[in-house]
């Protein structure tokens, strides 16, 4: 039986080639979005800036290194998320940019697949149903501050996403 997660912040890293306009997105196959395209990503520790926590999970799921020079902060996205048992929790995401990166791609236990997408051709019917909403706006480049709402085990969108553009984060 699916254990269910509360997470209260965690950080998303999408690396990006700017010249070919396309992102790199990997196959979750475990835990929250499992079966759907997504960046790079997880909890911050405790003591743990976000930026920190971005190099750290980008290392860990993917192989790529990045200074934090090279990470941009794209959107803050808070997901209200329903329990089984009725109660709520928000999880705060910082999504970054990686716009340059050492190191080989690999696939991980948790992270198959690494593809590059086209950014005008994402997998949308493979992804969270919420990132179908704001991924693609902020890859239009804009900073954003989104909000979304999630039944049980962040399966089913409850009601609309909500993006607010924004000039900094």
């Amino acid at each position: 039986m699916e254990r269910e997660k509360t997470l209260l912040n965690a950080v998303l890293v999408l690396p990006v080639n700017k010249e070919a306009k396309k992102v790199l997105l990997a196959l979750k196959s475990r835990k929250i979005g499992a079966g759907c395209w997504n960046g790079y990503g997880g909890g911050i520790k405790k003591d743990e800036s976000p930026k920190r926590a971005a190099v750290r999970e980008l290392k860990e799921e993917s192989g790529l290194i990045v200074a934090f020079r090279n990470l941009s902060k794209a959107a803050i996205v808070s997901f209200r998320n329903t329990k089984k048992d009725g109660s709520t929790f928000i999880c705060k995401v910082h999504v970054y940019f990686a716009y340059q990166w050492s190191g080989k791609i690999k696939e991980t236990s948790e992270m198959k697949s690494p593809t590059w997408f086209d950014i005008s051709a994402l997998p949308l019917n493979k992804m969270m149903p919420s990132d179908r909403k704001w991924l693609p706006v902020v890859l239009d480049g804009k900073k954003i501050i989104a909000t979304a709402s999630y039944g049980p085990f962040q399966k089913n969108l409850i009601g609309k996403v909500a993006i607010r553009e924004v000039k900094e984060l």
